[in-house]
């Protein structure tokens, strides 16, 4: 009996300290799937006034993307018929391939935006030679360590870097 306690215990805090680990790294990821608007809006909102959106705040903001997707649409059929475009209207995700237009809806302004070469190398980090081969010449900065890089109108790559605390 007295084994089958020790042997839980020992379990136990080898998964805390290996958790504990992992969030001592912080994020660095490279991805086809980037933010969701509703995370990057709600970082926003968090970083300018230092409280999570109230039940109201967030409903107008959902009502008004709501209109904003479905007039580009509107605008832009060929778009509306894409394979892909769940992943606009419903997920309100962005993802590789949309357009600078796409992630504005989505998204909104960037933090900051970059085409200087070396400046995007820093961005990328580890994952430059994989997002210099897509093409990129430009790079969009977002809340929560999330990167955008495009060549011209369209998203080729996505990173995110977030050191730990």
């Amino acid at each position: 009996m007295m084994l089958g306690v020790r042997a839980r215990i020992t379990l136990a805090l080898a998964l805390v300290l290996a958790l504990s680990a992992c969030a001592a790294l912080g994020t660095d990821q490279r991805s086809t799937q980037g933010p969701t608007a509703e995370e990057v809006w709600t970082a926003s909102v968090v970083l300018s006034s230092g409280r999570t959106p109230t039940f109201d705040e967030k409903r107008h903001w959902d009502l008004a993307l709501d209109q904003k997707i479905s007039d580009y649409l509107r605008r832009h059929p060929e778009a509306a018929n894409a394979l892909d475009v769940s992943t606009f209207r419903f997920l309100r995700q962005v993802a590789v391939g949309m357009t600078k237009e796409q992630v504005l809806i989505l998204l909104g302004s960037p933090a900051a935006t970059t085409t200087d070469g070396a400046e995007i190398a820093k961005l990328a980090r580890g994952h430059w030679l994989a997002v210099n081969a897509s093409g990129a010449r430009e790079a969009w900065v977002y809340p929560q360590g999330w990167r955008l890089y495009f060549a011209d109108t369209r998203l080729v790559d996505i990173t995110q870097y977030l050191e730990s605390r």
